[in-house]
């Protein structure tokens, strides 16, 4: 079985979203269709991606429409009490902000091995466990 991968909403968002950033925009539709590991998401991606598209003045349908086709792909992790609190701990320790720090938290509950996001330090590894990669960079 594959390892388990975290997917930050920011990925999520350009492959859906043209307009910004069309490089970007390829890739992630590239990186997500090339994926086979197990992937997770969190409660706060589903409502981060749904602020998002919004913003972007995407239809209400189609917003759901894009939730509803990325919810059967992925396992999706609730934020609990003790999400929170973890999240608190990683905060302090790795001086992130709380939204970066519940995904990280999150994360880790769901004994993942790699997060992929472009909005921390790439190849920083957390708690011994938890690898960040940006898939927008080409090593």
């Amino acid at each position: 079985m594959s390892d388990k991968v975290f997917i930050d909403t920011n990925i999520w968002v350009y492959a859906r979203v043209e307009g910004t950033d069309l490089e970007k925009h390829k890739k992630a539709i590239s990186f997500l269709r090339n994926l086979s590991n197990r992937v997770i998401i969190s409660t706060q991606v589903i409502n981060k991606f749904y602020s998002a598209l919004s913003k972007n003045m995407i239809a209400e349908a189609k917003i759901q429409s894009a939730i509803e086709q990325i919810l059967p792909d992925v396992e999706l992790n609730k934020l609990s009490l003790n999400t929170i609190r973890k999240s608190w701990e990683i905060k302090l320790k790795y001086q992130l902000s709380i939204y970066d720090s519940l995904i990280i938290a999150s994360a880790l509950e769901a004994d993942c091995k790699i997060l992929y996001t472009e909005d921390l330090q790439h190849n920083q590894l957390i708690e011994g466990k938890l690898r960040i990669i940006n898939p927008f960079i080409s090593e």
